[in-house]
C-alpha cells in the first residue's frame, strides 16, 4: 500500500488537484498455481551477431591467365603518425549558421591562406561540410577564426563566363540590387578537436583487421582525393570527379549530356593498399541559353508551346548566369504571369520622397522595367513567364532570354528509354581504350603533388596491378533428343536442336494492338519454328484486331475493350495469348495488359513489338520465353538430374535470388518492390517461381520475408518453401542457398543479422525442429574493378575468376566474368560469401556460381550474374508495371485515411492467380 500512496502523492503534486480517481488500479490477484516468469535481462537477450566469414582457401580449377586490373599500388611510408579529426562550424558575423552549400571550401581555403602560421603550416583535408582532418595536431584543440570573402557564390565556371551582351551599363541602383547576393561577407569559423586516427590502422586493415579507425583512415584518404578534385574545379559525385571539358561530353537527347569523368577510391586488398580508378559517366545539363534547354527537355518547337508548370519543376535549383551583369543565381521558381504583365514594386532614381524622407515606390511590369530603366528591349520573352531567383516573399524576376545555364550541373531526373540507349552506346569503351584513358587520367590527376598525401608518406604507382586469374570450363548443357554440347565463348544456339522439355500449345489466341506487320505470316512462322524446336503449336483460335476507334483511347480502356472482344468469342480461357504491341519501347499498354492476364484471368501472355516482319532468330528468342512461361525447359545443365552434381543433387536444396528495385530518381513517393525467386522441382536448378511485394520507398532491406498474421505467416519465404515442398516430392530443403543483390558492404551486417534471421524464423514457424543449413552470398555489379588481358586487346574470356591479390585481405570474396563481353569493357560480378554452414570448398562454390550463369532460360548465352538474381530483377520490374503510383490518395483511402504515427501504408500489389503464380511468368 505504501507504493500506491506514494504514486498518489506524486500525481497530486503533478496536477495540483489531489483528485483521487488519478490513482492507478490495484494490481491483479495472482492465482496460487501460477509461477512468475523471470524477466530476461538485456544482457541475456543480446545474441552474438554474425559477421562476414573468413576466406577458407583459394580456388585452383581452371586454366591460369595473366591479367591487369585498374588498381594502382599505394605505398604508405609513414605508419607512425596520426590523422587528427576536427569538427567545423561556420557562422555569419551575426551568429547565424551558414547553410549555403558549396561555400565551405572557399571559407576554409581563406582560413588556410590567412592563418597559415597560426595553423603551424598544416594542410587540411576538408569534406566541404562539417569535418576536417590534418596530419598531426593543430596548435590548439579549439580554434576560432574570422575571414572575409569578397564573393561567396559556389560556381564552377572555369572561365566560361557569359559575355556582356548589353551595351548599357546598369545604373548604380541596379548594380547594388544585382550585387546583393554576392557582396563581401564576414564569416566566423570554429574548429574543434574530435578524435585522432592512427595511420597504423591502415596496416591493420591490410592484414584484414578492420576497425572503425581503419575505415576512418581510408575515409580521410578519399576526402583528400575529393578535395584535390574540387580545387581543380571538378563536379564531385561521391568519389567520382568530372572536369569542365566539352570533349568529355556526349549529347544523349533533350539537351542532356553524358559527361565522362573518373572514379578514384582507396581499397585494402590482399596485395596491400590500392587506388581503384575507373572511367565513369554522369548526366549533366548542356550549358547555354536556358530557353534552349526548356524547349529540348519538353520536345517542343518553340517556347510558346512549353508546359510551364512542368518547366517550373524541372528548373528549380538550377544555377544560371544573368546578362548583362554576369551575376550567378539559383532558380527558385517562376512568375505566375508573363513579363509584360508581371508587376513588382521598386524605387526609381530621382523618385520624390515622402514625409519620412524615403523614396516612394512605384509599380512597374518586368518588361517595362528592363525597357525603361535598363534600355533592354526583350526580343521574345515578353509574353513568357519570368525566372524567379529571389525568395518566395521577395521575388527577383529575370526575363528568360537573359538567363544562361552554367556548366557542370547534374541532371538527376530519370532518363527516357532513348536517352538511356544513347548513353550506353556513347559511354562504351573497348578494354585498350579504357586502359589508355585511365593511364592518362592518373598522370593528369597528379596525386603525387597533393601535400597531405606527401606529408604522410603516401605514393601511388602509375602501373596497373598484375593479377593471376583462372578460366573455368563452361558446364555441359543438355538439349532435346539427348543432344549435349559445351558452349563456346559463353554462347550456344538451337540450330537443328530441340528444347529439352518442350511444351504443347493447344488453345491460344493473338491480340493485335495495331502492330504494323503481317500477323498471319507471323503466326505461320511461329508455328513452323515451334515445330523445329519440339514445341507443338496448334493454329490459334483467332487473331483479335483492335478496333480503329480505340487506338487513341487510354491504355486501360484499350485493354478492357480487347478483353471484351476476346471473351465474347472464345469458348473458354486460352492457355496462352500472344500480344502484339504498337511501340517498341515503353508501350503504356504493357502494364495493364500483364496485370489483366496474370491477376484476373491467370493467362500466360507473351508481348511482342515487331517493327517489321520478325525473322526466325527473333521468333526463336520469343519461343524461349513462351516455352519457359508455360512450364517447359529450353536447356539444362547435364549434371542437374545426375546425383553426382556436387552437394546440390545429393541433398534437397533450394536456391533463392533476392532483390529490391526502387523507383526512378526523383520519385521519392513510389514504393520499392522486393522480389524473391526460388528454385523448384529439386534436383533442378533451372526452374524458378517468384514472390513479389511492395515496401516503403527506398527501403533496401526486404520487409516481408516473414509477415505474422495471428498464428499464420503470410511472408515471402513461407510461400516459396511450401512450393518447394509441393514440387519436390514432399521434401523439405536441407540446404538453403541465398543470392542477395543490390546491397553495399555497409549493409552486409543487416543482411546477415536481420534478413537471414527472418528466413530462419520462417523455417521455424513451419517446423520448430527443422534446422536447414544456409549459404549466403551477395552479388555486386555496382563497383569499379575491371580486368584486362596482358596479351590481347580483347575482353577477358567468359569464365574468368579472380580470388586473390585484389580481393579482400580476410573475407571470402571473388570476382567472376561469366559472360562474353562483346562490346565495351566487361564488368565482372563481385561475389561476397558472407555465411556458409554447408562448407563448400572454394572450387565447388565457384563452379556452382559459374554454372548458375548458364541456366537463364531467356537467352542462349552465359549471363553476367547468376540466373536467380536476374529473375528477381525481372519479376520486380514486371509487377512494378502493374501499379501506377502517381495518385497516392488511393493508398491512404484504402486504409481509412489514418495518418497516425507508425509504418507508412504502402499500396499492395494485386495477387496473381494460382495457376500462373508458380510459373516463370517473369521470363
Amino acid at each position: 500500500m505504501d507504493s500506491s500512496t506514494g504514486n498518489g502523492a506524486e500525481l497530486e503534486s503533478a496536477n495540483g488537484s489531489g483528485v483521487t480517481d488519478a490513482l492507478p488500479p490495484p494490481p491483479p490477484v495472482i492465482p496460487p498455481n501460477v509461477e512468475p516468469v523471470r524477466v530476461k535481462t538485456e544482457v541475456a537477450e543480446k545474441k552474438n551477431l554474425r559477421v562476414p566469414m573468413v576466406r577458407p582457401g583459394f580456388g585452383s580449377k581452371g586454366q591460369k591467365i595473366q591479367l591487369l586490373t585498374n588498381h594502382f599500388k599505394v605505398n604508405v611510408a609513414n605508419l607512425q603518425g596520426h590523422f587528427y579529426h576536427y569538427s567545423v562550424a561556420l557562422f555569419y558575423d551575426d551568429g547565424r549558421p551558414v547553410e549555403q552549400k558549396g561555400v565551405g571550401r572557399k571559407i576554409l581555403d581563406k582560413v588556410h591562406e590567412t592563418y597559415h602560421s597560426d595553423l603551424d603550416g598544416k594542410e587540411f583535408a576538408y569534406d566541404g561540410e562539417k569535418t576536417l582532418f590534418t596530419f598531426g595536431a593543430l596548435p590548439s584543440n579549439k580554434m576560432d577564426f574570422s575571414v572575409v570573402l569578397e564573393e561567396v557564390s559556389s560556381t564552377r565556371t572555369n572561365g566560361n563566363a557569359s559575355p556582356n551582351n548589353g551595351n548599357e551599363e546598369p545604373s548604380d541602383g541596379d548594380r547594388k540590387r544585382l550585387r546583393r547576393p554576392n557582396r563581401s561577407k564576414s564569416f566566423r569559423v570554429e574548429i574543434s578537436y574530435a578524435a585522432k586516427i592512427p595511420l597504423q590502422a591502415l596496416a591493420n586493415a591490410m592484414r584484414g583487421q578492420e576497425s572503425e579507425n581503419s575505415q576512418e583512415a581510408i575515409r580521410v584518404l578519399d576526402i583528400i582525393l575529393r578535395q584535390h578534385a574540387a580545387r581543380q574545379g571538378c563536379l564531385l559525385v561521391r568519389q567520382s570527379f568530372f572536369h569542365n571539358d566539352p570533349s568529355n561530353c556526349e549529347p544523349v537527347g533533350g539537351n542532356i549530356l553524358g559527361c565522362r569523368g573518373f572514379h578514384s577510391s582507396f581499397r585494402t586488398t590482399q596485395g596491400g593498399m590500392s587506388l581503384n580508378m575507373d572511367v565513369t559517366t554522369t548526366m549533366i545539363i548542356k550549358p547555354g541559353p536556358l530557353v534552349d534547354f526548356i524547349i529540348a527537355n519538353q520536345g517542343v518547337n518553340d517556347p510558346f508551346t512549353v508546359d510551364w508548370s512542368k518547366a517550373k519543376r524541372t528548373l528549380k535549383n538550377l544555377r544560371i548566369k544573368v546578362s548583362p551583369s554576369n551575376q550567378e543565381y539559383r532558380i527558385t521558381g517562376m512568375s505566375d504571369k508573363p513579363c509584360r504583365e508581371q508587376m513588382f514594386e521598386y524605387r526609381p532614381r530621382n523618385a520624390p520622397k515622402n514625409e519620412n524622407g524615403e523614396s516612394e515606390t512605384v509599380e512597374i511590369s518586368v518588361y517595362d522595367y528592363f525597357l525603361r530603366e535598363r534600355n533592354l528591349e526583350l526580343q521574345y520573352s515578353a509574353d513568357l513567364p519570368c525566372i524567379n531567383v529571389g525568395k518566395p516573399k521577395r521575388p527577383t524576376y529575370i526575363p528568360l532570354e537573359h538567363c544562361t545555364l552554367i556548366p557542370l550541373q547534374r541532371y538527376t531526373k530519370a532518363l527516357n528509354t532513348f536517352q538511356r540507349s544513347a548513353l550506353v552506346e556513347k559511354s562504351r569503351q573497348k578494354p585498350q581504350e579504357r586502359m589508355n584513358v585511365l593511364s592518362k587520367a592518373l598522370k593528369v590527376s597528379n596525386y603525387d603533388t597533393e601535400p597531405l598525401l606527401r606529408s604522410c608518406g603516401i605514393s601511388i604507382s602509375s602501373n596497373f596491378t598484375q593479377v593471376e586469374g583462372r578460366v573455368l570450363q563452361a558446364p555441359k548443357l543438355k538439349m532435346g533428343r539427348g543432344d549435349e554440347l559445351f558452349p563456346r565463348n559463353g554462347r550456344w544456339n538451337f540450330n537443328n536442336k530441340q528444347f529439352v522439355e518442350p511444351t504443347k500449345i493447344d488453345k491460344w489466341a493473338v491480340a493485335n494492338f495495331s502492330a504494323r506487320c503481317n500477323v498471319r505470316q507471323l503466326v505461320d512462322d511461329l508455328m513452323r519454328i515451334g515445330g523445329m524446336k519440339g514445341v507443338e503449336i496448334a493454329p490459334p483460335f483467332d487473331v483479335f484486331e483492335e478496333g480503329h476507334q480505340f487506338r487513341r483511347a487510354p491504355p486501360l480502356i484499350r485493354v478492357e475493350k480487347m478483353f471484351e472482344e476476346i471473351q465474347s468469342k472464345l469458348p473458354g480461357a486460352p492457355q496462352f495469348i500472344l500480344c502484339l504491341l504498337p511501340e517498341r519501347k515503353n508501350c503504356d499498354i504493357y502494364g495493364p495488359w500483364k496485370k489483366k492476364n496474370l491477376t484476373e484471368y491467370g493467362i500466360v501472355t507473351q508481348c511482342m513489338a515487331p517493327v517489321r516482319q520478325p525473322n526466325d532468330q527473333y521468333l526463336t528468342n520469343c519461343l524461349l520465353k513462351i516455352n519457359a512461361k508455360l512450364g517447359g525447359l529450353n536447356s539444362l545443365l547435364s549434371v542437374e538430374r545426375t546425383p553426382a552434381f556436387t552437394v546440390i543433387s545429393k541433398v534437397p536444396t533450394i536456391i533463392l535470388g533476392m532483390d529490391v528495385s526502387h523507383g526512378s530518381p526523383g520519385q521519392s513517393d513510389v514504393p520499392s518492390i522486393a522480389a524473391v525467386v526460388s528454385s523448384r522441382q529439386w534436383p533442378l536448378i533451372s526452374k524458378y517461381r517468384a514472390s513479389v511485394r511492395t515496401q516503403p520507398s527506398k527501403a533496401e532491406m526486404i520487409e516481408s520475408l516473414v509477415k505474422k498474421n495471428g498464428t499464420e505467416d503470410d511472408g515471402i519465404i513461407k510461400e516459396l518453401l511450401v512450393d518447394f515442398y509441393a514440387s519436390s516430392g514432399k521434401r523439405k530443403p536441407e540446404h538453403i542457398i541465398i543470392f542477395r543483390d543490390g546491397v553495399s558492404e555497409s549493409q552486409f551486417n543487416q543482411v546477415l543479422n536481420i534478413e537471414l534471421d527472418q528466413i530462419i524464423e520462417a523455417c521455424k514457424l513451419l517446423d520448430e525442429n527443422w534446422n536447414p543449413k544456409f549459404l549466403l552470398l551477395v552479388a555486386q555489379k555496382n563497383h569499379h574493378t575491371k580486368f584486362f588481358q596482358t596479351s590481347s586487346p580483347d575482353n577477358v574470356p567468359p569464365g574468368t575468376i579472380i580470388d586473390s591479390k585484389i580481393c579482400h585481405p580476410k573475407n571470402n570474396d571473388f570476382y567472376l566474368c561469366a559472360h562474353a563481353g562483346m562490346i565495351g569493357t566487361t564488368r565482372p560480378t563481385h561475389y561476397h560469401v558472407l555465411y556458409d554452414e554447408i562448407h563448400f570448398s572454394p572450387d565447388e562454390l565457384q563452379e556452382l556460381v559459374h554454372s548458375l550463369s548458364y541456366v537463364y532460360q531467356r537467352s542462349t548465352t552465359a549471363i553476367s550474374v547468376v540466373a536467380p538474381i536476374c529473375y528477381a530483377h525481372l519479376a520486380a520490374a514486371q509487377l512494378g508495371t502493374f501499379m501506377k503510383f502517381e495518385d497516392q490518395s488511393e493508398t491512404s483511402s484504402s486504409h481509412g485515411g489514418v495518418t497516425a504515427p507508425g509504418p507508412v501504408s504502402v499500396a499492395q500489389l494485386p495477387k496473381l492467380k494460382d495457376n500462373v503464380a508458380n510459373s516463370m511468368f517473369f521470363c
